[in-house]
């Protein structure tokens, strides 16, 4: 009896000699891997840093090393996480998938706006040495010429003109196309801009807006016409003389961008409304018009509401096709091109500092009715 009793206490021994051997190994393992992968990650960051291997195995790397590595580092830190015991798990395995996404987030947006912030209360020199002016940077945005000029093209030509443009056009695409035999490709015509970039795009738009000296061959779609029936070559968007309006002709290459994206959100509307209804108003002897106004623009109203809150905000940030197209030159110059002007050319860092964080602050009431938006449709 006493031999057994050792026994069952050497084997507890053992067990218990086991388990904390487990739960070091474990610790171990929990503190090893990530920092080894951490260290994979970090020698791949220096090898692209350095640039020094050919361009293909650079880019080879940068997939595997960007998609791979973040993989690895989601599996390695998840299976930690399940090694606990389950109440842990449950507690600590959203952070595995939030925690990342937070941190790249605040590291990348919420503290250089918090450090954008002090920069505009100091004068050219930002933190870096510069004098603190207090909010003198702010007073010049809203008094200087130039400054008025962009919130001018922002409000009246972006915001009030190409919005609804944008929206109506992508509306009565979809309604068209929804009607059409030739759906499919017609929607794919509409959408196919989307896939360019605005700067790729406003290089194709340059071909057309294209002026040469008049006598001279004119490469330019527009001015080809224009000579074609007569008339003198015109500096289309460079035309100082109509300004503002020639704010339109980069307000159309926009549309020509963004009504894709308009049209696909109210294709898809669109095609939710109960057809019941549609027959029943018919068979009441409603037109196609009054169909529409009555029943089709209510019922998706939540979407051109979603649609028009998203577009304001992209045509408030509106920089691309402005710099490329005019530089921000001829009456067309906006906020953002105003801020890119004074923080790296001018190297105002505090005004140029001042104008994001007024456009932040014009942007930041239109995404929060925007998220409202969502929220109430998703609750109905």
């Amino acid at each position: 009896m006493h031999y057994m009793e050792m026994e069952q206490h050497e084997e507890r021994a053992l067990s218990a000699g086991i388990r904390v051997l487990t739960f070091v190994f474990r610790i171990a393992l929990a503190i090893a891997i990530p920092i080894i992968a951490f260290l994979v990650l970090y020698a791949g960051f220096l090898f692209l840093r350095a640039g020094n291997a050919p361009k293909w195995l650079i880019t080879v790397v940068a997939i595997v090393w960007g998609v791979g590595g973040v993989a690895a580092l989601y599996w390695i830190f998840n299976w930690i996480i399940e090694m606990l015991p389950k109440q842990w798990t449950g507690r600590l395995q959203p952070f595995v998938f939030i925690g990342p996404a937070m941190a790249i987030l605040t590291w990348y947006l919420a503290v250089p706006t918090v450090r954008t912030l002090a920069i505009s209360l100091f004068d050219r020199d930002g933190l870096a040495g510069g004098n603190f002016v207090g909010l003198s940077n702010y007073l010049a945005v809203f008094t200087d010429r130039l400054m008025r000029e962009a919130f001018r093209n922002n409000i009246f030509m972006w915001i009030l003109i190409a919005t609804p443009l944008t929206v109506v056009f992508g509306l009565l695409v979809a309604i068209l196309a929804d009607r059409s035999r030739f759906e499919r490709v017609a929607k794919s015509l509409i959408f196919m801009p989307m896939a360019i970039s605005f700067v790729g795009a406003s290089v194709i738009w340059n071909f057309i807006y294209e002026v040469k000296p008049a006598g001279s061959a004119q490469i330019g779609l527009l001015n080809a016409i224009a000579v074609g029936l007569g008339s003198k070559p015109i500096a289309w968007a460079a035309h100082t003389a109509i300004s503002p309006w020639n704010n339109l002709f980069l307000v159309i290459i926009v549309v020509w961008l963004q009504a894709g994206f308009a049209m696909v959100l109210f294709s898809a509307a669109l095609k939710g409304i109960p057809e019941e209804i549609l027959e029943a108003a018919r068979v009441d002897g409603a037109t196609e018009v009054q169909a529409f106004f009555k029943i089709m623009i209510p019922y998706i109203m939540g979407t051109i509401i979603t649609v028009t809150t998203t577009i304001i905000i992209f045509t408030l940030k509106i920089f691309d096709v402005v710099w490329v197209m005019t530089g921000g030159q001829f009456g067309t110059g906006v906020i953002a091109t105003q801020f890119y002007r004074q923080s790296f050319i001018a190297r105002n860092a505090g005004y140029g500092s001042a104008i994001a964080i007024v456009l932040l602050i014009a942007v930041i009431p239109v995404m929060i009715y925007n998220l409202r938006q969502f929220r109430q449709q998703e609750a109905f």
